[in-house]
């Protein structure tokens, strides 16, 4: 049992390309407030934005990054629906549920949240603690027998993908268009393909993840450095071009392509988080005269993390081959680095 006061090891981020292991005590907790012991926690691609300092609005040092996660309950904060040793996952995002966004069914963007991982501490550490308020919202999930800590992590970065795709309308009669084929691209592929999504198209340079992207279900790939993807796409459509078309990596010429790649009346889909100060170009007359649809996603709602929940716990979805990589919270820096490099699907810390 943990208690407020014990060391802990955490990887604390102190500056931008500074993070390394410390002891930590144990959170406080106030009543209501849970303690879990982090059992696994997946890299984002915005973990490595924050740990480079691409990302700064936030973030704090020093802090824990960390917001894809699961493990055990050690401290029930008192809560007699909760037991110790209950396996559970969390939607990382605690919205305020009184504002105008909360009201009108628009909680993911609710400027007076709290994030776990960001205002928060996270899940790169030994023990996290989650505000009574996550846990009266609802926002913890018990994992069923099966359900691995490493895919209860996952659900996070679906039910963001599974908010992207709800944006635009993805059904299955539209041929989509995936630009990038990182773990955010290749979750858009196996999402699409459950939604049976007509045809589905990527696009990468990089080899391996095109044949990832494959086995996930798309159905041509394309690699942009030797290809023409506008031909490509134009040939396997008829030359009608995408319904959809998602930007599943922040690389602002993609939004220029996009517009290109998209039909007439066609969805497009800037998923991917950009670098702050980034702007993009794209064909305004496209969006006008061929009535375009161009839509942000960010971030996810407890409706969006509790649809992705049960997707994953059902075997709907199988993301256990995600994972490629494993790395002890000792070897935080050799796991950013494997994230960061690109050669890894999904990087999982393991702790227990």
């Amino acid at each position: 049992m943990y208690k407020g006061g014990d060391a802990v090891k955490a990887a604390v981020l102190t500056a931008p390309d500074a993070i390394s292991l410390e002891d930590i005590a144990v959170p406080e907790t106030n009543q209501g407030d849970v303690l879990i012991a982090v059992r696994a926690a997946t890299i984002c691609g915005t973990d490595i934005r924050i740990y480079r300092g691409r990302k700064t609005a936030g973030v704090r040092y020093p802090s824990v990054l960390g917001h894809e996660f699961a493990g055990e309950i050690v401290d029930t904060g008192g809560n007699p629906a909760l037991g110790t040793g209950d396996r559970v996952a969390l939607c990382p995002f605690v919205a305020c549920g009184h504002c105008h966004l909360c009201k009108t069914g628009h909680e993911n963007l609710c400027t007076q949240g709290t994030a776990i991982g960001y205002e928060i501490d996270g899940a790169f550490a030994e023990v996290i603690r989650i505000p009574a308020r996550a846990v009266e919202a609802g926002n913890l999930r018990r994992l069923p027998d099966g359900m691995s800590f490493e895919e209860a992590a996952l659900v996070e970065p679906l039910a963001c993908v599974l908010n992207g795709q709800n944006k635009v309308n993805l059904s299955s009669a539209d041929t989509v268009v995936i630009l990038g084929t990182g773990p955010i691209g290749l979750l858009h592929v196996h999402l699409a393909r459950l939604r049976g999504a007509a045809k589905i198209l990527v696009s990468d340079p990089n080899p391996a993840r095109r044949e990832v992207a494959l086995a996930a279900g798309a159905d041509f790939t394309i690699d942009p450095m030797t290809e023409d993807v506008e031909a490509r796409v134009k040939e396997a459509t008829g030359g009608r071009g995408a319904d959809v078309v998602i930007c599943a990596i922040g690389i602002p010429a993609l939004a220029r392509q996009a517009t290109d790649l998209a039909a007439f009346g066609g969805r497009i889909s800037l998923f991917a988080g950009f670098s702050k100060g980034e702007s993009a170009e794209m064909d305004v007359n496209a969006i006008h005269y061929r009535e375009l649809m161009v839509t942000g996603a960010f971030g996810l709602s407890r409706k969006d993390y509790d649809q992705a929940f049960d997707m994953v716990a059902s075997r709907r979805l199988d993301l256990r081959p995600m994972i490629t990589h494993r790395f002890g919270l000792d070897d935080i820096q050799d796991a950013l680095a494997m994230a960061e490099k690109g050669a890894a699907i999904k990087v999982a810390v393991m702790n227990g």
